[in-house]
């Protein structure tokens, strides 16, 4: 995770409203140079600045098809901040707000771990493996797998995406998300006993190469904080508590989890299926908690709730508030650009080939 010094003291003197204000100002003064981009998970105080707003999928592409803008500010984290500076034109200069908005689960698989898993399988593994990589990745990882005839994905695409894997080689290493993997390739048919766990603690994996050489499916050990917090109980006390309820919950889940819903897809599909549903319909979702009161605001005449009872909060993405947001719009209004992030020429060509695959694979109206 990177370090952000502290910004001037006198930000903390400031009210939500006049922050709100001086971003409002600041907006106004860059016009069409500035563009604001804003995750689902962002805070609603945060999120009314977006000019655009969505999942990282739908943010990657709106930040590679800005014509005009100088400046793609981007509230969300460190690897939707490099996709998008990797997208973009080269004049574009992407900013985090805050450089410390990280993402634990990009954070469990680094470029030495990739390349050591990489020299076991060669070295033990007779069969073609394609390295597939979810786009909460950091941009080596991305990078690496468009070296080495792999992509990316999204929880829109996976399945497209392990598809297109599967017919360019025998075996696929899925990281860093074990749960996205393992539940796209049970969706797919795949048997969980030809999923296995590679972890990257230990040496080879803790595998030998008899299993490797059984599995369809390497699922690297990492997992989303937010999205590990729900649980099997959780989704039988709110069946418990009213049995009308629909539960709907992203595939960042447990297997265990997600079999026990009603429903599983990305963010889009989550919120697409609770606008598109009835009124009076009932939805439990499993999914971080920004999101899930921003649609139980949207939807009044429908009952949303969280399936957990606890709050599950992105808090990397929680980071990004008024007042890294009004310091980087002050610095920009006043000519000097603060957190750039920028990923070098080499990383970049690479990790291009992995994000072109994956939105290759990309259908009009995705879903899981």
């Amino acid at each position: 995770m990177l370090f952000q010094p502290p910004i001037p003291p006198h930000y903390n003197d400031l009210t939500q409203a006049q922050l709100a204000k001086r971003i409002t100002m600041r907006k106004t003064e860059l016009g069409s140079r500035l563009v604001i981009l804003g995750h689902h998970y962002q805070q609603d105080e945060v999120i009314q600045f977006a000019d655009y707003f969505g999942d990282s999928l739908k943010l990657s592409q709106i930040g590679a098809d800005q014509k005009e803008a100088e400046f793609i500010v981007f509230c969300g984290v460190h690897f939707m901040a490099e996709s998008a500076d990797i997208l973009s034109d080269d004049r574009v200069k992407v900013i985090l707000p805050d450089l410390s908005a990280g993402c634990s689960m990009a954070d469990m698989a680094n470029l030495e771990q990739l390349e050591d898993a990489w020299d076991f399988l060669e070295k033990d593994c007779q069969a073609c493996v394609i390295p597939i990589t979810y786009v909460n990745s950091a941009a080596s990882i991305k990078s690496f797998c468009g070296g080495h005839q792999g992509a990316c994905c999204t929880s829109s695409n996976a399945r497209a995406v392990l598809e297109w894997a599967f017919a360019q080689g025998e075996k696929v290493l899925f990281l860093p998300d074990q749960h996205l993997g393992r539940n796209t390739a049970f969706d797919m048919g795949i048997k969980l006993d030809e999923m296995l766990v590679y972890d990257p603690k230990l040496p080879d994996g803790g595998l030998t190469k008899s299993q490797v050489e059984h599995a369809k499916v390497l699922l690297w050990k990492g997992h989303c904080s937010v999205h590990a917090l729900f649980t099997t109980a959780q989704c039988e006390e709110v069946r418990q508590l009213d049995p009308e309820y629909k539960i709907l919950v992203h595939p960042e889940c447990s297997w265990e989890v997600v079999q026990q819903a009603d429903l599983a897809g990305s963010t889009e599909f989550i919120i697409k299926t609770v606008r598109e549903s009835p009124a009076g319909s009932k939805w439990a979702i499993g999914t971080e908690i920004h999101l899930v009161e921003r649609l139980i605001q949207e939807h009044p005449d429908k009952t949303v709730r969280s399936v957990a009872s606890i709050q599950c909060l992105c808090t990397t993405m929680y980071r990004i508030d008024l007042k890294h947001l009004a310091w980087t719009l002050d610095n920009l209004a006043e000519g000097r650009i603060v957190n750039q992030i920028s990923v070098t020429p080499d990383t970049k060509r690479l990790a291009v080939i992995a994000l072109e695959r994956m939105l290759a694979n990309v259908s009009p109206a995705p879903v899981f």
